[in-house]
């Protein structure tokens, strides 16, 4: 998991192929997202640490949830957040078989207490994903009451400072979408439960 590694950061392979989540996220977006923004990320979190020994023994969840001062905090808390959001995004797809892509279980079961149903809540999903203004991303989480949740966050800030167990999430930037569905992040937020693994809690 992205959120345990501590400095030097490195770039997490992905667990499948490139073109594997085709025709859903096709496989020039997935080299670009991957291997351009999210190593970017990943650079710049390094060098802005390099000097900082401070902040080598965290791992990057505690660096996130800290309240820290000293040089570059800001700047930090953006790259750490795009390499822990990127991270959890990658790792919220999967290429297996159809029955990943629905909930099972204790999940299935929250969601519906929390939701009414899936239908109802991948509808209220979509609503919420199609409400951030620019660039963030959506997530479903699990508050400390243990309810689900579908939180928003803009450019790349985390649930982590609120204490939320993230459950799944979805990058609503433009560069997740742009190369296939250019301006209609509908179309991407409709195509991408094909894809979406949901966890066994």
């Amino acid at each position: 998991m992205m959120g345990q590694q501590k400095y030097p950061y490195s770039l997490p392979p992905l667990a499948y192929a490139y073109d594997a989540l085709e025709p859903y996220v096709d496989a020039e977006t997935m080299h670009f997202h991957h291997d351009k923004h999210f190593q970017t990320y990943v650079n710049n979190l390094n060098g802005l640490l390099e000097k900082r020994e401070d902040l080598h023994q965290m791992t990057l969840s505690e660096l996130l949830k800290a309240d820290l001062s000293g040089d570059a905090v800001q700047a930090i808390r953006n790259n750490g957040g795009g390499v822990y959001n990127h991270g959890f995004f990658f790792e919220s797809m999967s290429a297996a078989a159809q029955d990943e892509h629905t909930p099972k279980g204790k999940l299935a079961e929250k969601i519906d207490v929390a939701f009414g149903s899936f239908e109802e809540f991948k509808a209220l999903f979509e609503k919420q994903a199609l409400s951030v203004f620019g660039s963030g991303w959506t997530f479903l989480v699990l508050t400390e009451k243990d309810e689900l949740e579908i939180v928003n966050v803009k450019n790349q800030d985390t649930v982590l400072p609120m204490s939320h167990r993230p459950i799944l999430c979805v990058d609503v930037w433009e560069h997740a979408y742009y190369l296939k569905y250019q301006n209609l992040r509908v179309e991407y937020l409709k195509n991408i439960w094909n894809v979406l693994r949901f966890p066994v809690l």
